[in-house]
């Protein structure tokens, strides 16, 4: 069995889904070649895992000072290239494809012919959830951006569908606590945002994860450059964790048990929804501005207990490896069998 794997790479949260299936997918023999879009390719880091990848523009949005620039995102992408890119694509020594939410992969299918399921956190917006009923709005844009022929959703609950817990790694490292040591990653704010939020609290020490060739210390603020091992094994130590509200890293905080501060993008949908999940499951708090009281009652409160998520990418790999032989619905049942999961108050 041979696929191709189409990786939106935007955001690291679907660059890290992949990063767990692909040795999941290796296990079960199936030869896998990837495809990432939405990134310039010297921007992209720690990519080993992938071997001899392609890279194709895709689509992407465009960022200012914490809110997606409108603007900047409609000029910045090319509808010409992007269709020039799909047409190129050959599929036909492939038997699946799979798109993280990907475009041009999943757009190649359509138009071959070709069987295409959808992983990705987007596909949850088929179904209900807690919040400002935003799928309403996303779902539109999601048929449009990467149609599949089947979505396979994945959030912190199920919410009564069948949907799959979060697909992220192991932590590597063992989980500790180094008191008043904060983990910061805010990849979409202005860097002299960041330096001012955390200035007044010289009492804690703030490990800042951001776009540097080399580290930075000032005073109480340590700029460090991006890592994936770096970050995780500042992730496994950590006292908690403020950051935007991407679905892969907020997964990787429940799983490690650290309190999380998170401040959604604003005009970013997703990241407005994911902020008013986790505050209806009670499991962040969430920021516009980052202000003093509200800082020292989160960074009072205990580390919450971690969530042990189930092996999701190995049951993916398997259901794939047998064809998608059952439903959606009975592998979402199996998944969460031993999660322990809060009751949801609608």
């Amino acid at each position: 069995m041979k696929i191709l794997y189409g990786v939106q790479a935007t955001g690291n949260g679907h660059i890290t889904r992949a990063r767990v299936m692909a040795p999941a997918l290796a296990e079960e023999g199936i030869e896998v070649d990837f495809l990432f879009s939405g990134r310039s390719p010297d921007k992209l880091f720690n990519m080993e895992p992938f071997g001899e990848y392609q890279v194709r523009r895709g689509l992407t949005f465009s960022v200012s000072d914490g809110k997606i620039d409108r603007w900047r995102s409609l000029t910045q992408n090319s509808l010409i290239q992007l269709v020039r890119d799909i047409r190129a694509l050959d599929l036909q020594d492939y038997d699946l494809i799979i798109s993280d939410f990907e475009p041009v992969t999943a757009w190649a299918a359509k138009l071959q012919k070709k069987p295409c399921i959808g992983i990705a956190h987007q596909y949850a917006f088929r179904y209900p959830l807690p919040g400002p009923g935003i799928g309403r709005v996303m779902m539109p844009m999601i048929r449009f951006f990467a149609p599949v022929q089947q979505g396979i959703g994945l959030h912190w609950h199920h919410f009564d569908g069948p949907i799959l817990p979060p697909l992220i790694e192991a932590q590597p490292y063992p989980i500790t606590v180094e008191p008043g040591m904060i983990l910061v990653y805010l990849p979409f704010e202005n860097r002299e945002q960041i330096r001012q939020w955390l200035l007044p609290f010289n009492d804690y020490e703030f490990h800042v994860y951001c776009d540097i060739d080399t580290p930075e210390d000032e005073a109480h603020i340590l700029w460090r450059p991006l890592s994936r091992d770096g970050f995780r094994q500042a992730q496994a130590c950590c006292d908690g964790v403020i950051a935007n509200c991407g679905f892969g890293l907020a997964s990787e905080v429940l799983q490690a048990g650290k309190k999380l501060l998170t401040k959604p993008l604003t005009g970013q949908p997703e990241q407005v929804s994911n902020a008013a999940v986790l505050e209806h499951l009670g499991l962040a708090e969430v920021f516009a501005e980052l202000e003093e009281r509200q800082f020292y009652r989160w960074a009072a409160q205990p580390s919450p207990e971690p969530v042990a998520y189930p092996d999701v990418a190995r049951a993916l790999a398997r259901w794939i490896h047998s064809g998608c032989d059952r439903s959606a619905e009975l592998l979402a049942r199996e998944l969460w069998r031993d999660v322990l999961l809060e009751p949801v108050i609608a």
